[in-house]
């Protein structure tokens, strides 16, 4: 059996995210695999899976920062993308074979009628091509071997569905902002089967992942020039970015020291020093020491338990 890269203790100790535009034809794990190798860091992962297809933002995170790796994921997402409208392919992309085939184009009016359909939260069904699991099994896999699926509708949050250009009869752009588990190519699926034709993909970019955005991040190239030196530059982001939109407790050294080795603190004297309210049962924190941030935490009970320890 072959070492998994992810657990891998080869390497240096890096710890934080660094922020990739994967190039198309590639797969988030072998991006993944490349910025390890390039910066000899000991662990990685990514957050927010892109199809082989797609270029962007790609979150990597790196060391203790695999341990926030959720809230990365949970954030919303911008996409911008290129349809090809009267054909259907069996991946809902242009990796895909052509299955169907529909003479209709859809104008920009009866694009723009349409759009509001699919904003919002709405019912969606995710591709066959997909990483869901049905019976212990991925999507994928099954539809490789031409097996039966019945993939079941789900609840995803559409914030923006915008027409930007129509490029002629056949081909129209346009930019997504949804959260967690939306698939952008069952929404160009659903949406030229609204309008009486049949459409897919055939251009992806995620611009944005949670708090991370396109400036901030690395090409490849660049990556693979800086090697080692990454570590050590502008692009390798604290481990707590991902965690600014939830509430920071300040906690003493002793405080600290405690919840490092897996006590529990009380809350009261910790809420006191911090200029907060509201922190009902369950409410997740980050616990900060100083510059250090020492636990993603939760509170229930009067105490502040760490939930997960960053140690770096």
């Amino acid at each position: 059996m072959k070492p998994n890269p992810m657990n891998s203790k080869k390497g240096e100790p890096i710890h934080g995210w660094l922020i990739l535009d994967k190039p198309t034809a590639m797969t988030a794990a072998t991006a993944v695999a490349k910025v390890k190798h390039a910066m000899n860091a000991a662990k990685a992962g990514h957050a927010g899976t892109l199809d082989p297809l797609a270029t962007g933002v790609l979150p990597i995170a790196l060391g203790e920062a695999t341990k926030t790796v959720n809230f990365a994921m949970d954030g919303e997402k911008t996409y911008e993308f290129e349809v090809l409208w009267g054909a259907a392919t069996d991946t809902d992309d242009r990796d895909g074979q052509i299955i169907a085939e529909s003479p209709v184009r859809p104008n920009s009016e009866a694009i723009n009628a349409a759009l509001p359909a699919f904003t919002g939260t709405i019912q969606q069904i995710p591709p066959d091509y997909s990483a869901i699991k049905v019976q212990g099994r991925r999507a994928y896999d099954m539809a490789r071997n031409n097996e039966a699926l019945e993939l079941k509708a789900r609840a995803v949050t559409v914030h923006r569905f915008e027409l930007t250009a129509v490029l002629d009869a056949d081909r129209a752009k346009f930019t997504v902002d949804c959260g967690k588990g939306t698939y952008i190519r069952a929404l160009v699926r659903d949406l030229g089967q609204a309008l009486g034709t049949l459409g897919h993909i055939t251009a992806l970019r995620r611009t944005r992942c949670g708090p991370f955005r396109e400036k901030q991040a690395i090409s490849l190239a660049d990556l693979e020039v800086l090697g080692h030196k990454a570590a050590a530059s502008d692009y390798l982001l604290p481990v707590g970015t991902v965690l600014d939109d939830i509430p920071a407790l300040a906690l003493t050294e002793e405080e600290a020291r405690r919840m490092t080795s897996g006590q529990s603190i009380a809350l009261w004297p910790v809420a006191k020093r911090s200029p907060l309210s509201g922190l009902e049962q369950g409410t997740v924190v980050q616990a900060r020491c100083g510059d250090r941030l020492i636990a993603v935490a939760e509170v229930g009970n009067g105490m502040v338990r760490s939930v997960r320890v960053i140690n770096q």
